[in-house]
């Protein structure tokens, strides 16, 4: 008996040690929420961290209350005496019950404040940010800086930022887990979430809420530059799309106007505006393609607009006639022109 209860305590102590580690990779994993880059995520970490700790307080009192209850007060085998029978405890039953209040008041109290907190009005100097959720892809619009753009958000660090979340369709949920916790986007109201970046870097993110087929498939990218790299694409953002040069790139710009893709996608600068799909105004300048899915290469969106339903089933991308091989060379030498 002696041997397996040193056993049970020994796998109890080294389950203790090791399950700090088990969050020790996610730390640096690019979609990890334990180690955020903005004020947001940082409140929410910091209520986090708190609630943590009492639990492992509560865990440690709990358990070793538990395992002295176990060891001490055991049957004995040599012993076949009734165990004294108590009914009641009037100050043990009071401090249960004090306890438990005391802890959720010091748990409850930094947790409305930073509800307050994260739910404060934007400062005057924001960047208003209008994103909306697409089945499958997101559209982003700068209302103050006259840029409209998919499936890519800049953003200059140390300033903050104002996302005002909208849906034309299903409910989706925009989350980038290095910024902080997620925020719902619900047809007919407009959601919002403040935050300021404090480091530079490239952010995933993705719809955190499912949406239909293609939910998983419905990411995106969060730029964060620095102060004079952000103005600087925004004024390339604002600029139109640069005229098709001689060759393939030209011979996909006429493709472009007369294939069909008119129909649903807006390239600034041209006759092409239409509102449905993703803005390929400067769709080459792009780090990825089709809702963040592939890099943005030439052979990555030749198989993109061959056959979007076998990248992302259900995609909404439809193609009035079938493209040949030489086409699809021309459109891409185009679309990576549009930088």
């Amino acid at each position: 008996m002696p041997i397996r209860r040193h056993r049970l305590l020994a796998l109890f102590l080294l389950a203790g040690a090791l399950l700090p580690l088990a969050g020790c990779e996610m730390a640096g994993h690019p979609r990890s929420t334990i180690s955020p880059v903005s004020d947001f995520g940082w409140a929410i970490q910091d209520v986090y961290k708190q609630i943590f700790w009492w639990s492992v307080g509560i865990f440690v009192v709990v358990e070793t209350l538990l395992l002295v209850a176990i060891f001490r007060f055991r049957v004995k085998e040599e012993s076949h005496e009734k165990p004294e029978q108590v009914h009641g405890h009037t100050k043990l039953e009071i401090a249960w019950t004090i306890v438990p209040a005391v802890i959720l008041v010091f748990i409850a109290v930094p947790t409305i404040r930073t509800i307050f907190a994260v739910a404060a009005p934007a400062p005057p100097d924001a960047i208003r940010v209008k994103v909306t959720g697409e089945q499958w892809f997101w559209r982003f619009e700068y209302p103050d800086l006259g840029v409209l753009t998919a499936n890519e958000m800049h953003v200059p660090v140390g300033r903050p930022v104002e996302v005002l979340l909208h849906t034309n369709n299903v409910i989706h949920s925009f989350w980038v887990p290095r910024l902080g916790g997620k925020r719902d986007l619900v047809p007919g109201r407009t959601n919002r979430q403040v935050f300021t970046v404090q480091k530079p870097g490239l952010y995933h993110g993705q719809c955190a809420e499912f949406c239909g087929t293609a939910h998983a498939l419905m990411r995106f990218d969060l730029v964060a530059e620095d102060p004079v790299s952000f103005e600087r694409w925004v004024q390339t953002q604002k600029a139109a799309a640069p005229p098709a040069a001689e060759g393939k790139a030209r011979e996909g710009a006429t493709l472009f106007l007369s294939a069909g893709c008119i129909a649903c996608h807006r390239i600034q600068g041209t006759p092409s505006q239409s509102a449905i799909g993703p803005d390929l105004s400067h769709v080459g300048g792009r780090a990825r393609i089709a809702a963040g899915i592939l890099d943005n290469t030439p052979e990555n969106l030749a198989r993109w607009i061959g056959n979007p339903q076998a990248v992302k089933p259900k995609a909404r991308m439809i193609l009035p006639k079938k493209l040949n091989e030489q086409q699809i060379d021309a459109l891409v030498a185009y679309l990576q022109g549009l930088q």
